[in-house]
């Protein structure tokens, strides 16, 4: 109950954001536009094509996303987020009238499926941008947590509401009037982003005049560089397959195994889809946990393993019971495991490797769906549920140390986090930047009277005092006094000097220390916290106390 009430508050905060408010709110108006004019541009093809040119423009449309992804996410990274997100709904809303204006007007359909084509491929630079701006916006771990809880819940409500949508206006006017009202989401969406104040970081020079596919390539690299997104992406990668097989087994599970008919199909993804909206009610109790990879490999294991019970127990009550279970599941998977990959990317290529993930998104799917026939081919209908919902499960219990790993290194006390918040150097940092600080941390203790370091000495630290009082001694005068929360030592890192005073306890000092390459690397690669960290330097510099 005290974690609910914590998550419940948490989530007021992160509503009070106003930043992270907007954000969501255009990301809920882009979601529930794309996947209407999806039922609008399905319409408009059968009408034109039948059957056989709605599979050919859906194809195109996730093939086009699908190889884009990779290219298009340096965008979110070389430019600004806000900026590429824009753009992406300019880009969209445009394209979207425009197929509206072709579909009333009888324009040749080639016209339409192109515009939309180029729908689809905005798209696949404004979900990268977007997964990448929501850390910056978030003030504390806590409240990233809680923003992607709502992400996955925005997205799916939007799974649902969309197509509800779309269906409402196709049987009102057509699919031209489908288009113009996505359109009109998109506006939504970009008008939300531009009202959304934050100070980002532009690309250093050196990564700004990459080569673009060396560019574009630095999102595969820096998940094959790194052992824990290697994992994340590996279990969530099995997952998206699982969900691929998830388009075909339940046809089979209600139409041969259950005989339920073709309805049948429809109450098991209700039951799904309900389990995703309740599934956010359980996401909650993650907020302000540290165990996020245990909890991402609980919610895969158990997103295949119901699959077991439903081929062992045939029911309809139970399918549908378990169904919802595996709806659940799959938010509190996409909740750890998105929170994951932004704590552990690095900032600087952060929408190349949701880009990367975009693709893994389309391609995975598309091989589940088009594995699913053979493997009811081979092991029979019930085996294949049985499969499928072991296969899951396997790959969490192999993922399951390295997993663990990470939650022991994401373990940083609040304490260490409550002090760098406070510091004006750190405080233009998102929670990843500040978790990987606190992290870096170390303590020092120092008895009455000694120094922590002498004037005219080598700077290779910087200090942050947990309790205790020292005073600021320079050309043997001395010049102030610092006490708990109070940090030093920033201008000989920055400024690359030996140190301008000496700072000597007056009683027993607890401080944190930072080490230097942590410090400059951290502080000097992120505009805000660099401008004000000068801003500090030059006022101490100026004024009495200078350490």
């Amino acid at each position: 109950m005290t974690r609910l009430r914590e998550s419940l508050r948490t989530f007021a905060e992160a509503f009070r954001n106003p930043a992270l408010r907007r954000l969501e709110l255009a990301w809920a108006g882009a979601n529930l536009g794309s996947w209407s004019y999806s039922v609008g541009i399905a319409v408009y093809a059968y009408e034109h094509g039948g059957a056989k040119a709605v599979g050919i423009v859906g194809f195109a449309r996730w093939t086009a996303a699908a190889l884009l992804a990779p290219w298009l996410s340096v965008l979110g990274d070389r430019y600004r987020r806000r900026l590429v997100m824009i753009s992406a709904d300019a880009i969209r809303a445009v394209c979207l009238g425009l197929a509206g204006v072709a579909a009333v007007a009888g324009w040749p359909p080639l016209t339409v499926y192109v515009l939309c084509g180029l729908v689809a491929a905005a798209a696949a630079a404004f979900h990268p941008a977007e997964a990448a701006l929501r850390p910056s916006l978030a003030r504390t771990p806590e409240e990233l947590t809680a923003a992607n809880v709502v992400s996955s819940t925005i997205a799916s409500v939007g799974l649902l509401g969309g197509p509800a949508l779309g269906g409402i206006v196709l049987a009102l006017s057509g699919p031209g009037a489908v288009f113009g009202v996505s359109a009109a989401l998109m506006v939504w969406s970009a008008a939300l982003v531009l009202v959304i104040r934050v100070v980002e970081t532009p690309p250093e020079r050196t990564e700004a005049d990459a080569s673009f596919i060396t560019a574009a390539f630095a999102g595969f690299a820096a998940i094959i560089g790194d052992q824990r997104l290697r994992v994340v992406m590996g279990l969530y990668t099995g997952q998206l397959f699982v969900n691929g097989l998830m388009a075909v087994l339940p046809v089979v599970l209600a139409v041969r195994l259950l005989h339920l008919g073709g309805s049948g199909l429809g109450w098991l993804n209700s039951a799904e889809g309900a389990g995703g909206v309740l599934g956010a009610l359980v996401a909650a109790a993650l907020v302000g946990r540290k165990r996020l990879g245990a909890d991402f490999a609980l919610g895969v294991a158990f997103w295949g393993a119901p699959l077991i019970l439903i081929a062992l127990w045939l029911s309809t009550p139970v399918a549908l019971v378990l169904f919802v279970l595996i709806g659940i599941s799959g938010t509190v998977c996409d909740v750890a495991g998105m929170t994951l990959l932004q704590r552990i990317a690095p900032e600087a290529v952060l929408a190349r490797v949701f880009g990367v993930f975009e693709t893994l998104i389309l391609v995975t799917l598309g091989l589940g769906s088009l594995a699913a026939p053979g493997l009811v081919a081979v092991f029979g209908d019930r085996g294949a549920l049985v499969v499928t919902g072991a296969l899951l499960p396997v790959l969490s219990l192999l993922a399951w140390p390295r997993l663990r790993a990470i939650d022991r290194d994401a373990v940083v006390p609040e304490r260490q986090l409550d002090l760098l918040r406070g510091i004006p150097i750190f405080a233009p940092l998102g929670p990843p930047e500040l978790e990987r600080l606190a992290a870096g941390l170390v303590p020092v203790e120092v008895e009455p009277m000694a120094a922590v370091f002498e004037q005219g000495g080598h700077g290779d630290r910087f200090y942050v005092i947990d309790s205790g009082r020292a005073v600021v001694e320079a050309d043997g005068a001395e010049i102030g006094e610092l006490g708990p929360g109070s940090f030093f030592g920033e201008i000989a890192l920055l400024r690359d000097v030996p140190r301008t005073a000496t700072v000597r306890a007056l009683e027993p000092l607890q401080l944190w220390a930072l080490d230097r390459e942590l410090f400059i690397s951290v502080v000097t690669g992120h505009a805000p916290s660099l401008e004000a960290a000068e801003s500090v330097v030059g006022a101490r510099l100026a004024g009495p106390v200078r350490a």
